[in-house]
């Protein structure tokens, strides 16, 4: 059976697009997927790539161009620029961490719970009562955005450290064995590996 590690930032807009592929994919070939939030800014750092602050205008601009003409492929709406970005991804990332952990819930409603809040429902996913309901809507135990907060700090960490030693310089990028499939536009290609894989 194939296994899927997918290195998400969890206010990513380009994670946010890629839905719930995924997951389709993975059901299509009986794979499993570990879902690992990363601290996206260090991966920049540590890869050489600028934060968004920082990108030449020309690659700012090509980027809100990208994210209409995905959006309208896919049907999900974006706000490119919502009230809440940036905002502190940590509490969004230690919720998905401690509830991956805990099992019992559906881990892929809110992961996309917590990516649509922040680019199609105005909503700040570092608010703990966001993050509460999101985990309460998508069975878990709301106080997993207390009772996780050590644990998933420390994970959140390897995490990023993993990916960075794996190859990982953004997000979303779904690692099947030593390939790495980056970006919402390369699920196909995840597809056909797995395909192959069989």
């Amino acid at each position: 059976m194939a296994h899927i590690d997918y290195f998400l930032f969890a206010i990513s807009p380009f994670t946010y697009l890629a839905g719930t592929r995924l997951e389709e994919i993975a059901a299509k070939h009986a794979a499993t997927i570990t879902y690992k939030p990363v601290n996206l800014m260090k991966i920049f750092e540590e890869t050489g790539t600028p934060p968004l602050p920082q990108r030449h205008e020309s690659r700012k601009a090509y980027r809100f161009q990208e994210l209409a003409r995905i959006s309208k492929r896919t049907g999900l709406p974006i706000n490119p620029t919502p009230a809440h970005f940036p905002t502190n991804p940590a509490p969004a990332s230690f919720a998905i961490i401690a509830a991956q952990a805990a099992g019992g819930g559906d881990l892929a409603g809110l992961v996309h719970g917590i990516l649509r809040g922040c680019w199609a429902e105005e909503k700040d996913v570092a608010d703990e009562a966001v993050v509460r309901d999101l985990l309460a809507a998508n069975g878990f135990d709301p106080e997993l955005a207390n009772s996780g907060l050590l644990s998933g700090a420390e994970t959140f960490q390897r995490n990023t450290d993993e990916a960075l030693k794996r190859g990982v310089f953004g997000s979303p990028s779904y690692l099947v064995n030593d390939q790495v499939f980056f970006g919402q536009d390369r699920l196909d290609y995840l597809n056909d590996y797995l395909s192959e894989l069989g």
